[in-house]
């Protein structure tokens, strides 16, 4: 089972597209004059064709209304004098650890787009979190222009942490290595940075990179990472829904984010007992997306901000990584409720809230005789209630070793 992910571009002619005898469906990435406007799923028979017609059909069908909304922001964009005023400087952050192969697929796709923005300064800054061997590095110096720090403690937010001390930009823009940037990515972020000002984050879309195994489209087909795309806006308060802002994972994914370097550092930084690496590989996007929101600063999310992610590609894999969404979560949650008292009732509501919710999947999974859907909710289900007993806890005092062996 495989999906053919592909490109297309409704504003100019379409071409009929041809699927192998080992693909099953299509995954439709589509565009208006560049845009990214829509993404779809199509199951298809094996070694078929999607006829003009047909994709005419689709694009009536499905992408007809995300054409008309975009054509109708072109027509209601007004530029104003201050929008031709030079944007902040920026820095990107890739954090990696042995994955060579990743990253310079990655810094490849930065290094096509890098030269055409409107940021008065963009750096790039990888940092080796105590990779084992030399690859990372070599990766790096293949490229032209590329900052390589290495961080000796193991541990995603310590090498966040690291870029963000060792960055010089105004805005500070986070890539897991496991991505690739759209072509507009840079033009998305500046466009957000412009439209908002004083802002304390952003977040973006974040699409599939591959579609080529049963995991990847049973994920992408479960939700994935995706957002949407309408740019929303986040702030503290939010009157349509009572958690908020404790179900802080609404606003994106932490592969693809950027904020105010300066409130980053004012916030203390990240929390280095979240995102640790195998123990507990999680909460760390959440918990800053919350401390930003309740700072006072909004967070933007743009869906013209993009990515592909490389999404898992074994059911064991996409399996623990749901085990690791509930760890993360609640470990994120006690650490919350620990620090925010003027949120406790709403860190407890979110608790049983989200412990319903996932009893309630399971008896909708169990009732469809859905097998994977049933084993990844129970895995996510059994990843809550461990994260809930004490992750956080047990994180901390691994911290704390970490920093011992490294002082």
């Amino acid at each position: 089972m495989s999906y053919k992910l592909i490109d297309i571009e409704l504003s100019e002619p379409l071409a009929p597209i041809e699927l192998s005898a080992e693909q099953t469906g299509v995954g439709l990435v589509a565009r208006w004059q560049g845009r990214l406007i829509a993404f779809e799923m199509i199951e298809q028979p094996a070694g078929s064709t999607l006829t003009i017609e047909s994709l005419r059909t689709l694009a009536n069908e499905c992408f007809a209304q995300r054409i008309l909304v975009a054509k109708l922001e072109e027509e209601l964009t007004v530029r104003s004098p201050g929008q031709d005023a030079p944007l902040p400087s920026l820095s990107i952050a890739i954090c990696t650890k042995d994955r060579a192969q990743r990253l310079s697929r990655l810094l490849c796709s930065l290094d096509r787009i890098r030269t055409d923005t409107a940021f008065q300064f963009v750096e790039i800054i990888v940092v080796d979190n105590a990779s084992v061997d030399t690859a990372t590095r070599e990766a790096v110096e293949s490229f032209r222009d590329i900052r390589y720090v290495f961080e000796p403690k193991a541990g995603l937010d310590f090498a966040r942490n690291a870029a963000l001390h060792a960055a010089w930009g105004d805005i500070i823009a986070y890539l897991d290595d496991d991505v690739v940037v759209d072509r507009n990515w840079l033009v998305g972020l500046a466009k957000a940075c412009r439209d908002n000002p004083g802002v304390g984050g952003f977040t973006g879309l974040v699409l599939p990179f591959r579609l080529d195994t049963q995991a990847q489209i049973f994920f992408e087909r479960r939700g994935g990472f995706g957002r949407g795309f309408a740019r929303r806006e986040f702030h503290k308060a939010r009157f349509d829904n009572p958690l908020h802002p404790v179900g802080a994972g609404v606003l994106g994914a932490g592969c693809n984010m950027a904020f105010d370097r300066a409130l980053l550092i004012e916030l203390g930084g990240f929390d280095e007992a979240l995102d640790t690496g195998a123990p507990l590989p999680g909460g760390g996007d959440l918990d800053i997306f919350y401390r930003v929101l309740r700072s006072g600063r909004p967070m933007i999310y743009e869906p013209e901000y993009a990515v592909y992610h490389e999404h898992r590609e074994t059911i064991p894999q996409l399996r623990r990584q749901y085990w690791t969404w509930g760890l993360g979560m609640m470990a994120f949650l006690v650490k919350s409720y620990r620090t925010d008292d003027e949120m406790r009732a709403r860190h407890r509501a979110m608790v049983r809230w989200w412990f319903f919710d996932q009893l309630k999947a399971l008896a909708r999974a169990a009732r469809r005789l859905r097998g994977h859907e049933l084993r990844f909710g129970i895995a996510e289900l059994w990843g809550g209630i461990y994260g809930l007993a004490g992750e956080y806890d047990r994180s901390c005092a691994r911290i704390r070793s970490i920093r011992e062996r490294n002082s």
